[in-house]
């Protein structure tokens, strides 16, 4: 049995502020009309619609994936493996290739980053193809990238593919300069290295075992400490932790004698930048993406990128500009690789631009900051329908509840009580709580909270249905 991987961590700095710690780029619709995440699970569908689905994912990114499993493919066989901490691909590997040996001795693993772009579907099943071959004589296989330019953003890997499906793998090299970016495409020997890989379980983990018999010994500690949680398999946090961090390139690929490359055409992107991003995209006769919002006077080459107010540049030529509901980033095209130098600074600064949106998702739904002063502060918040929030109370602010769309049901201490639209209630300070929607259109809400301290973390949970505590 097929069974694909998709890698579903990573931050996304790159591509702040849309994406950011809480959010990355990985949920975000960037090059078409689902997000990055659903549009990695469609092609898997495409390659073989009976394959069996592995995401691996964080603990902070665990509910918007399954929210998104969930719309894409309900009835695919699937799981959703949590890393307790961030331990690179090498890892995040080996506990999917453990999980998938545990169900089928002859898994067959094809491992996806969750954020590319792929935009020639079919050639992309072709190639999967052609590794299902390599791989089902024990071969690893690593999908090149056809390169269409110098990039100086990838590494590349030497393989004298010529007319044969498949190489070996001579060498993998780390993001040349521009002078040795030409002399690679040049000489038709190299390929971009896409982080896209293919072969068999077993094989993947004896290698493993081979070269760095410590992450291996690591991981199946873990793996045979895991346990279900909701959607959620949970592997021992001790035992993950105390894994090494490395990637697979380093870990096995630059060390065995298996790794084959397959040359792969098919208009792919990591959409790494955003000079990738515009790269990518339809532009207009001026070679600008335009999105959202926008208008231009005398300006070229540019990307700009509105989430809601009206942008409007005169006299531009090759910037960035992306407008979000609480930060405005301006960049030379040239220099958005240094994007996450601003990001440092967000942190640095002690803010939350680097970690949350305004809009903040939550497994039960949505919360939006509308206002905030000394004392109070404003939001607007939508309930899914049967979302339900934790059974709660608050030791320095009171909340006052307005319903402006659907029912919600309230426990207020030992009252129950169904509220509809314009309909209210008020939360005392210290008393306990919970908000539900039993209706089957989402609950919105104007929640005005007042007291002391507004933080999030001034929340006292009881009980909880997504586990959290």
């Amino acid at each position: 049995m097929l069974t694909a991987i998709i890698l579903c961590g990573g931050s996304g700095t790159r591509l702040w502020p849309l994406s950011r710690e809480t959010y990355p780029k990985q949920f975000l619709s960037l090059a078409a009309d689902g997000s990055l995440l659903a549009e990695t699970i469609a092609r898997v569908a495409a390659v073989d619609s009976g394959a069996h689905l592995s995401v691996v994912s964080n603990e902070d990114h665990r509910f918007l994936v399954a929210a998104t499993l969930q719309v894409q493919c309900p009835s695919t066989k699937k799981n959703i493996l949590l890393e307790p901490c961030a331990r690179n691909t090498a890892p995040a590997i080996a506990l999917a290739a453990l999980d998938a040996l545990a169900s089928d001795a002859e898994a067959v693993l094809l491992v996806l980053p969750a954020d590319h772009v792929i935009r020639n579907v079919q050639a992309f099943a072709d190639v999967v193809r052609t590794g299902e071959q390599a791989a089902a004589q024990g071969k690893l296989v690593t999908f090149g990238i056809v390169p269409d330019s110098p990039h100086t953003g990838y590494g590349y890997i030497k393989a004298d593919v010529g007319d044969k499906d498949w190489a070996p793998v001579e060498q993998f090299v780390e993001k040349p300069d521009l002078d040795t970016a030409k002399s690679y495409v040049d000489s038709g020997n190299y390929f971009w290295n896409s982080g896209m890989f293919m072969f068999r379980a077993d094989r993947y983990l004896e290698e493993l075992k081979k070269f760095r018999g410590d992450i291996y010994e690591a991981c199946t500690k873990a793996y045979a400490g895991k346990s279900s949680d909701l959607d959620f398999v949970r592997v021992d946090k001790q035992a993950f932790s105390d894994c090494p961090d490395d990637s697979i390139d380093y870990a096995v690929m630059e060390k065995t004698s298996d790794a084959v490359v397959i040359p792969l055409d098919a208009g792919w992107s990591d959409v790494g930048s955003w000079s990738t991003l515009w790269e990518i995209q339809d532009k207009d006769a001026s070679g600008n993406v335009c999105r959202g919002d926008v208008i231009t006077e005398d300006v070229e080459g540019s990307y700009i990128h509105s989430e809601g107010r009206l942008i409007a540049a005169i006299g531009l030529k090759n910037h960035v500009i992306v407008e979000t509901d609480d930060v405005v980033l301006v960049a030379d095209k040239e220099r958005v690789q240094d994007v996450k130098k601003l990001v440092a600074q967000v942190k640095q600064q002690n803010r939350a631009e680097h970690r949350f949106h305004k809009k903040v998702h939550r497994p039960w739904g949505t919360y939006e900051g509308i206002a905030i002063s000394d004392r109070f502060q404003v939001k607007r918040i939508v309930v899914n329908p049967g979302g339900t929030l934790s059974l709660q109370k608050h030791h320095h602010r009171a909340e006052h509840w307005v319903v402006v769309k659907g029912t919600a049901s309230v426990t207020r201490g030992d009252e129950v009580m169904l509220l509809s639209e314009d309909q209210s209630t008020y939360i005392p300070l210290g008393v306990v709580h919970r908000l539900e929607n039993p209706g089957v259109i989402p609950l919105e809400l104007i929640e005005v909270q007042t007291g002391s301290y507004l933080g999030e973390d001034d929340i006292v949970r009881f009980e909880d249905t997504y586990g959290r505590s």
